[in-house]
């Protein structure tokens, strides 16, 4: 597998793109592959995987007022119940995946489901603030187990020219778990409250964790790797070494501290003059997320088109002009500039987490555990930078913060062309899009 993130490919193969045929390269390599033995039975139990995920983590965010209302505090405080969730699955991402590497990506997918789901049926009853933040951290390092073990059961059981169309329908269903998860409760919330709003989420959750273990195929490829510190250290240190994925694990934070940051104080601004919308029309406008379940299901044709480094490139400018745009004082226009920054961001995240696991030639699960603990460190970081800055100045400020966000994207981006230029002894004369 070449390594391919903002500057490593020159060249991506277009048949990288979702496959319509199943790949016969190689018969005799036993990996999934669309419209293969298995493909669609994995593909939708990682796809409610994703769901379950996403409706849980952030099943708080879209009732951030409501919770502020109820419980007598700022904004900013609030904001602890999204970023201690992030925060908690950030810290223990790494130590799960490397559980994973000793006892399986589908066990620690297994377990990790059933203790957040359990979680999640006593998060209704936090009697504080104090102790809502403590369940939500809880919550949050027990999805720990399942995005990068999900990336490194996908890196072991389909076959490589597919891998990019696997992961961007997990990151699908990523998006629609947060889509519904926030639609839900914001109608549910509107009628009967955030308590119960949550409590419904948590319902949502278990049928989703119930559905994955029944229908996710056992692996066939996976070796077990050692639980020795010192061989973890030894992994971790060697990815870390890695220019390559350096670069992809800070755009996956960068990315998502935008995305953080806007869908923390969203509902806030919403809640405000001139829109003064009641909480389940703001819930709905999370609708937007199917946009971001297109982007990340298509990232594999768009970079068979454009390149990994332009469909980032493609990523960041969209995502900018979204922010842009959604500091108009007009609710349509702020719906268009949700619908891009939503769009962007899927797809850059697609792109760039599909590139760890294409980079990686060993302990995958740990090059996609630091990739997702610092996608979800800019999470945590954008819902608290973002709330402070909304606090401080406004939509604008929470706007600012995102501009400079995608301008270290794009910062990040063309050094690394600059450096695959280098590398490859090629002239810099202009920072073109190649493939």
């Amino acid at each position: 597998m070449t390594p391919a993130d903002t500057g490593a490919s020159t060249v991506v193969d277009a048949a990288s793109a979702a496959p319509a045929v199943p790949d016969s390269v190689d018969p005799s390599d036993s990996r999934m592959t669309p419209g293969g033995p298995g493909y669609r039975r994995m593909s939708f139990a990682l796809f409610l995987a994703g769901v379950a995920t996403f409706a849980l983590l952030y099943s708080t965010q879209a009732l951030l007022p409501l919770i502020s209302g109820d419980l007598g505090v700022t904004a900013s405080d609030a904001s602890w119940t999204v970023a201690a969730a992030t925060g908690g699955l950030a810290l223990f991402v790494l130590p799960m995946s490397a559980l994973s590497e000793r006892f399986g990506r589908r066990t620690v997918m297994t377990a990790s489901l059933a203790v957040a789901v359990t979680v999640g049926l006593l998060v209704p009853f936090a009697p504080s603030l104090p102790a809502l933040v403590a369940l939500r951290a809880v919550q949050g390092a027990a999805l720990a187990g399942l995005p990068a073990s999900a990336t490194a059961y996908l890196a072991e059981e389909v076959r490589p020219r597919a891998l990019v169309t696997a992961i961007g329908l997990f990151v699908a269903g990523n998006s629609v778990g947060g889509m519904s998860g926030r639609v839900i409760t914001g109608w549910v919330a509107q009628e009967w409250g955030w308590r119960v709003a949550v409590g419904v989420i948590g319902l949502v959750a278990v049928a989703c964790a119930v559905a994955f273990r029944l229908l996710l195929p056992a692996p066939r490829h996976f070796t077990p790797g050692s639980l020795r510190p010192r061989v973890l250290v030894r992994t971790v240190r060697d990815h870390l070494a890695n220019p390559l994925l350096r670069r992809l694990y800070a755009i996956g934070a960068l990315f998502m501290t935008v995305f953080g940051g806007v869908y923390t104080v969203i509902g806030y601004r919403l809640t405000e003059a001139p829109f003064s919308l009641p909480q389940g029309l703001i819930g709905s406008i999370f609708l937007v997320y199917l946009v971001g379940t297109v982007s990340a299901s298509t990232a594999g044709r768009l970079v068979g088109r454009l390149g990994r480094r332009g469909a980032l490139y493609l990523g960041a400018g969209t995502t900018a002009a979204g922010l842009l745009l959604s500091l108009a004082p007009s609710l349509p226009l702020v719906l268009l500039g949700l619908v891009l920054i939503t769009a962007g961001f899927f797809a850059g995240h697609a792109v760039a987490s599909s590139a760890v696991g294409k980079t990686a030639q060993h302990g995958r699960a740990q090059a996609s555990a630091l990739y997702q603990s610092a996608y979800y460190v800019g999470s945590s970081a954008g819902s608290t930078v973002g709330a402070v800055a909304f606090h401080s100045g406004g939509w604008a400020g929470t706007v600012g913060v995102g501009v400079l966000a995608v301008l270290g994207v794009v910062v990040i981006t063309v050094s690394g062309s600059l450096a695959a230029r280098r590398a490859a002894g090629t002239p810099v004369r202009a920072l073109s899009l190649p493939r």
